[in-house]
């Protein structure tokens, strides 16, 4: 391209684009791996962060409110290839005691599997710092979830049965194809904030 001096101009702002492009990109980059080692800081020493003797009270809620308050202790102790994951509630000749143990499937994807050692075993994962358990138990659909906040170990339960309250959707809408959405009610809430002992 000559320009009005009648020398030949080039024109650079793609070149430019591109840089820019590429100096961004490596700077995603850099903190993304950034983040990832901070990830790995943080969670790779679940569950031995989490050992040791853990006590508080649960609280157990339903839509009308709470309903029952009783004590509450969490042991968490290294085993060879496990970790005892032992709760208790109540106390004194009322204590309920039930003793599982937490084994690593897949420890680096965050899998874990919690053996109630009476040929129960409940699939977990480990993810964003919280340690996850969904199953199905007599018509009845659970969300169990444990977290480290702090110095206190978040533990929480919510439940309900598994029928749908509610089924919607499922049609076509001003010219899209809806799918169908079930909604499962959720009935109790179990609340427990554990501090180590």
């Amino acid at each position: 391209m000559l320009n009005n001096s009648g020398l030949k101009t080039f024109k650079i702002e793609p070149y430019l684009t591109m840089v820019k492009i590429t100096r961004i990109s490596r700077i995603i980059m850099l903190l993304m791996a950034g983040f990832s080692q901070l990830g790995t800081a943080q969670d790779g020493f679940f569950p031995q962060t989490w050992e040791g003797r853990w006590a508080g009270r649960l609280e157990i809620f339903n839509p009308d409110g709470k309903v029952q308050d009783v004590p509450m202790e969490l042991l968490i102790e290294p085993r060879d290839s496990a970790h005892s994951w032992t709760i208790t509630y109540g106390e004194g000749e009322e204590a309920n005691r039930r003793s599982y143990l937490l084994k690593p499937v897949e420890p680096a994807r965050g899998l874990y599997a919690i053996d109630e050692q009476n040929s129960i075993v409940l699939d977990a994962i480990y993810i964003g710092g919280k340690l996850y358990s969904r199953f199905e138990v007599g018509g009845n659909l659970l969300l169990s979830m444990v977290e480290l906040q702090g110095d206190g170990l978040h533990y929480e339960i919510i439940s309900g049965r598994l029928e749908p309250r509610n089924i919607t959707g499922g049609q076509e809408y001003e010219g899209e194809e809806i799918p169908e959405v079930r909604s499962y009610p959720v009935v109790v809430r179990q609340l427990a904030m554990l501090r180590r002992k």
